[in-house]
């Protein structure tokens, strides 16, 4: 199967305000319902409630990428305030991210210059829990934090120095806006409502969202070659509407420019020519652990 036609691209390239504001319509509906679910659900039926509500807030992370390539909608300031705003209750900074994620795809699956490889694939049963139960995961993201709030990001290479004072500002304004709103919630709904609606969510979900990246690109080349360095997952629907349709990553990869809703024709274009098809999540970590050491 030759590569997409020059009509084929412009087509699948096409990007749409109405599509992005439809589907995150959708997203804050789950936000909601799920959230309604842990303020109405008694004693120990909150838990489960919490561990939904906890699985769309991390699956926030999908806008939050989509619009880092200014793919999730046509108007770029759009794009721009809602990711800022998808990053807060995962830590995630939309700026440092721009910067991080341009690195990832430009030198995908390079060992020295791909910063996602900065933590090391697991090798071992150990490191794979270590990973899922988001410790690493964590540790990062308060260390970012801090040098953020300190105004020291030399420790990552690819943010330049004109970039930084931006990301700095960014990031100081993030930490006040999450420190105000968890204020702001408790100070109204009580001391528990932080941690009923963030704090534990997301530490009971984020492990969900390790194990759904893992797939990406753990186990594929490590060269430069978009149609064997990453890994598309032929998941349900369910699946595919919370995540935007990133589970077609090797072709997000190949063709990043590609806006979310049009993910799923691009693969029906590509399907042929990609070397890591993998039918399901469960199967991947299956398959995967199997290989690991004791």
């Amino acid at each position: 199967m030759q590569a997409p036609s020059a009509a084929e691209m412009k087509d699948l390239a096409t990007r749409s305000d109405a599509e992005g504001l439809r589907q995150l319509a959708i997203h804050l509906a789950l936000l909601l319902a799920t959230g309604a679910l842990v303020a109405l659900a008694p004693g120990w039926w909150k838990a489960p409630a919490m561990l939904l509500l906890g699985l769309v807030q991390v699956a926030l992370f999908a806008p939050f990428h989509e619009t880092s390539h200014y793919t999730a909608f046509a108007n770029r300031q759009l794009n721009a305030v809602v990711g800022w705003l998808s990053g807060l209750p995962s830590l995630y900074n939309w700026h440092f991210y721009q910067l991080y994620h341009t690195a990832h795809h430009r030198f995908t699956q390079d060992p020295e210059r791909d910063p996602e490889l900065a933590t090391p694939e697991p090798r071992t049963l150990a490191a794979y829990a270590l990973r899922v139960v988001s410790i690493p995961f964590w540790r990062i993201r308060l260390t970012v934090l801090r040098d953020g709030l300190r105004g020291d990001l030399s420790a990552y290479p690819y943010i330049g120095a004109a970039q930084a004072p931006r990301v700095v500002r960014s990031m100081r304004a993030q930490a006040a806006v999450t420190l105000g709103a968890a204020l702001l919630a408790a100070a109204i709904f009580g001391w528990q409502a932080p941690l009923l609606f963030w704090v534990l969510p997301q530490l009971m979900a984020q492990p969900l969202l390790r194990l759904y990246l893992l797939a990406e690109h753990t186990g594929c080349s490590t060269d430069r070659n978009g149609l064997t360095n990453t890994r598309t997952v032929l998941t349900s629907p369910l699946m595919r509407l919370l995540m935007w349709n990133m589970p077609y990553h090797a072709e997000h990869h190949l063709y990043p420019f590609i806006p979310f809703h049009r993910l799923a024709a691009a693969h029906g274009v590509l399907r042929e020519r990609l070397a890591h098809l993998q039918p399901g999540y469960a199967r991947f970590h299956a398959e995967f652990v199997k290989g690991l050491k004791a």
